[in-house]
């Protein structure tokens, strides 16, 4: 466990000083201001389009709105950022050599993939936890109407989620041979999870329904329930994919 503490101390130090930490921040904090401002500015964004009279018809913006977009921008936008910036989390140190040392003086090999998985983990929910907070403080300010309640029944399944493709990542950067290979395995797996959602009775058991059920998650959060099993077979994933990331890694010729 000594081992695992200093690899993932080590792969958190890479991150920051490779600036990839900071790139992180900046753009989930940028999604977080755009959550609400986008919400508040639409209507005078519509007046100056199709003009003041269709403009009237449309409803005043709510902390709905506020909160379609958080999960529109992370689901469209923050978890693609995610898988390029990782995609190469594993591959890239075996095509360089970079673990050799280390695996050579003793480290153990799974310390490796679990060390890199804690790391994305730990990256992730701080991204998370920065876009959420700074759309809910905006959202409260210019939405105070309480039409919101279920925040966190919402925003976990999204967390869960994202755990779960981050698993996949690790996955595929440890059987691919380089960045592009593990991006198409990554992405062929979660359209296998799009078209499932297709059937209606299916969408229960369906990871990405973590992810495009969130609105009712947020307003019905007794809703959540029904999705529990979907929730289960995410951490089953989860826990395949690291397990067999261990496997293959431990076959790999550095």
């Amino acid at each position: 466990m000594k081992n695992l503490y200093f690899f993932t101390k080590k792969e958190l130090f890479e991150a920051w000083r490779t600036s990839r930490v900071m790139i992180l921040i900046i753009i989930f904090l940028i999604f977080g201001l755009m959550n609400p401002l986008l919400a508040k500015l639409t209507p005078e964004i519509v007046k100056m389009t199709i003009g003041e009279a269709l403009a009237k018809t449309i409803p005043e913006p709510t902390s709905l709105d506020s909160w379609t977009q958080f999960y529109k921008n992370l689901t469209q936008m923050g978890l693609i950022v995610l898988a390029l910036m990782f995609s190469g989390v594993v591959s890239n140190e075996i095509s360089k050599g970079t673990l050799i040392n280390l695996v050579t003086k003793g480290l153990r090999r799974w310390t490796v993939i679990a060390g890199k998985m804690l790391s994305l983990v730990l990256q992730w929910t701080m991204c998370l936890f920065l876009t959420f907070s700074v759309t809910w403080v905006y959202t409260v300010y210019y939405f105070p109407d309480h039409k919101s309640p279920h925040l966190f029944q919402a925003v976990l399944p999204m967390w869960i989620f994202g755990i779960l493709l981050l698993g996949l990542v690790i996955f595929s950067s440890t059987i691919a041979r380089n960045n592009y290979e593990g991006l198409l395995l990554t992405g062929g797996v979660i359209i296998l999870f799009v078209l499932a959602n297709l059937y209606d009775k299916a969408k229960y058991y369906n990871p990405i329904s973590l992810v495009t059920q969130n609105m009712r998650f947020l307003q019905k959060g007794s809703v959540l329930q029904d999705y529990f099993p979907a929730i289960i077979i995410s951490t089953v994933l989860f826990i395949l994919f690291i397990v067999l990331s261990i496997l293959v890694f431990n076959r790999k010729k550095l």
